[in-house]
């Protein structure tokens, strides 16, 4: 493990892969961590890719470098994340890969910041979050699925998560991947990460902010403003949907739209934590898109 000062955090992060091959990060989501890549990264690496894992703020090794920061975990902030990453690291561009927040946080770095990135890999499509649809009511299916987002806008929740965050994060571990069958040792490598000192408090901000029903940190004031407008992605893109994955019900494959380049839409059977589920089928589409890029098709 690795540690990088990287904007607002003291990133922690796996770096595996030859030093001059071309960056690939893999970002993860909640409640996951960089093992959900585990799979994912040989298959990368032996094809000559410098794959990096940054544990997202709030998660694992992850540190604010100030007390005096916010503990936001709005999408803006998670975009910023990565390309603070990227300037730490020395890197002018790399492919962003990811699912859940990871999925977010690089669609928003992309949406963004194209010129820091060379290509996309997206689950759930074009997951940049809009909080003023977020106010309009889903189908109940949907709204049941959902229904940690629900707990976590009030008190309780806060307290539910920080007393059984293990219990809770297994629970929509098993949700989410119905057809998954992990073993407490790959949930417990995964969960050692939610006992950061920080995780309650990103989290709850995240899903309240997401909603419509926390404010936002200032700093992202003029990002965020600038993600209501709903830019589009302009680099190179695979995304992938889970089939059985209950968040995203008939999948994302309407949202092509929102890609204006070299676009690529995929169905897996899997669900939500389709990396953990399904590496060759996530390795491949991040293949893919170094394929294109060292093609020039783009």
């Amino acid at each position: 493990m690795k540690t990088v000062e990287a904007g607002a955090l003291a990133v922690g992060y796996l770096e595996d892969g030859p030093g001059d091959g071309r960056p690939v990060v893999l970002a993860h989501g909640f409640p996951y961590d960089v093992h959900a890549y585990d799979e994912v990264v040989p298959l990368l690496t032996a094809r000559g890719a410098r794959v990096i894992r940054p544990w997202l703020r709030g998660f694992g090794p992850t540190r604010f470098r100030s007390t005096a920061t916010r503990r936001s975990g709005q999408q803006a902030a998670l975009g910023s994340d990565l390309i603070a990453l990227l300037d730490a690291l020395s890197l002018d561009t790399a492919i962003l890969a990811g699912y859940d927040w990871g999925g977010l946080s690089s669609c928003v770095a992309t949406a963004l910041w194209p010129e820091r990135v060379a290509g996309l890999v997206s689950l759930a499509s074009y997951d940049v979050i809009d909080i003023e649809s977020q106010k309009d009511a889903h189908d109940p299916a949907l709204e049941h699925a959902v229904w940690y987002q629900h707990l976590f806008q009030t008190e309780r929740g806060r307290r539910s998560l920080a007393a059984h965050r293990r219990e809770l994060c297994r629970m929509l571990w098993r949700q989410w991947s119905p057809h998954w069958r992990f073993d407490e040792a790959t949930f417990d490598r995964t969960a050692a990460s939610f006992d950061n000192p920080d995780f309650v408090d990103v989290v709850i901000h995240a899903y309240r902010h997401s909603f419509g029903s926390a404010g936002g940190d200032p700093a992202y004031a003029e990002l965020e403003e600038r993600l209501t407008r709903r830019p589009k992605i302009t680099v190179p893109a695979v995304t992938l949907d889970g089939a059985s994955d209950p968040l995203k019900p008939g999948g994302t494959a309407g949202q092509a739209a929102m890609f204006t380049a070299r676009h690529e839409h995929r169905l897996i059977d899997a669900g939500h934590n389709l990396p953990q589920e399904a590496p060759a089928a996530f390795a491949d589409a991040v293949l893919t898109v170094m394929r294109w890029l060292d093609d020039g098709q783009s």
